[in-house]
């Protein structure tokens, strides 16, 4: 049952010992408290505060060696295991471009930091997980057999705060504008645009010179760049990827960073709602139930046009994003495009 007070740190320790195997994000929904109220309860016990700030952490991040990835949105969950490399700090955007880690982080967006433990057993598992002002997980570093314990108990004791309190006050959310507060789209001038664009990096730009929201976009452009897609399209597509071993691009994030996973996929499993790939160093966790809107999108480039499978939640916000895996200054492969455009559409008359 929900609460309808604010439970005290002892009360929610109670109720994840009550609760061994319920997800921390479900048991933070259930109590009515932020995920990092549930880990900053635990201070003294399995948690350390530590700060918070992305730049300061991507100093050290390498020194971990290999370590497990994970950032998600309400709905995806993006693990990839690899070493924090070829890292780039910086104010309002920092970039860690290695191998297998791909980041783009926002540390505007960070505020929070603890270290945790969690002991089953002989099982004993280390994380270092940052929170924004509200907190909710904006990213977490889980230790791996090969990662490097001097080094995590390092940066621990240099990041450690004086402030080790079990209480966790939250921030009240700036507001956004929503997706359907503009009032008009003034098609000709966005389809100019859009015609106009030689990078899909220039698409964000796009949506702020024009004031659109990106639903607002997709549902207006028209369908020789935009197209609704059958729910099962996000599958479908992951199937034939991994069928002809073609590389992808999946993109998962939320206002403080972006995950990037590039290369083939190969082990698609359904649980329930769950769409999961479980891959050697790449774990892909959907809410397929999740997908209002799968979009396929083509942008102009000056290699000659990308396509991209988009879905948004009901609130027309991203989840999650799709690339056919290419390099700057080569065109989209075929293969990608193929698979693409011969996905199920939605037809009109079905979504109305």
């Amino acid at each position: 049952m929900t609460q309808t007070t604010c439970p005290t740190p002892s009360e929610i320790r109670a109720y994840r010992a009550a609760n061994p195997k319920m997800r921390e994000r479900d048991i933070a929904a259930q109590l009515g408290v932020s995920e990092a109220a549930l880990v900053a309860a635990e201070c003294g016990l399995t948690a350390v505060r530590i700060d918070g700030d992305a730049n300061r952490f991507l100093t050290r991040a390498a020194e971990l060696g290999e370590v497990m990835a994970l950032s998600r949105n309400e709905s995806a969950v993006h693990e990839k295991i690899g070493v924090f490399e070829n890292i780039t700090p910086g104010k309002h955007a920092a970039i860690v471009l290695g191998e297998n880690i791909d980041l783009r982080i926002f540390p505007g967006a960070w505020a929070h930091g603890f270290a945790v433990t969690k002991t089953d057993g002989d099982d004993v598992r280390r994380s270092l997980q940052f929170f924004d002002r509200q907190g909710t997980a904006v990213h977490k570093v889980h230790l791996r057999p090969a990662s490097d314990l001097d080094a995590y108990q390092s940066i621990v004791d240099a990041f450690r705060l004086d402030d080790q309190s079990q209480e966790f006050v939250a921030e009240a959310a700036v507001g956004s504008i929503s997706e359907g507060e503009s009032t008009s789209v003034d098609i000709a001038v966005l389809r100019d645009e859009w015609s106009k664009m030689t990078d899909t990096h220039q698409f964000h730009g796009l949506l702020r010179k024009l004031k659109l929201g990106r639903r607002q976009a997709l549902q207006s452009i028209g369908e020789d760049f935009a197209w609704k897609l059958q729910p099962e399209a996000v599958e479908e597509m992951m199937r034939e990827s991994a069928k002809v071993e073609l590389p992808i691009m999946c993109f998962v994030g939320n206002h403080g960073i972006i995950q990037i996973h590039s290369g083939a996929i190969a082990n698609i499993q359904t649980m329930g709602p769950w769409l999961n790939v479980m891959d050697p160093t790449f774990h892909l966790h959907l809410r397929s139930d999740h997908l209002a809107e799968i979009w396929a999108v083509r942008k102009p480039t000056a290699d000659g046009h990308v396509t991209s499978l988009e879905a948004l939640d009901a609130k027309g916000e991203m989840v999650i994003q799709f690339f056919g895996k290419r390099k700057e200054g080569f065109a989209e492969r075929p293969e990608w495009r193929a698979i693409m455009e011969n996905l199920a559409r939605l037809d009109i008359t079905e979504a109305a």
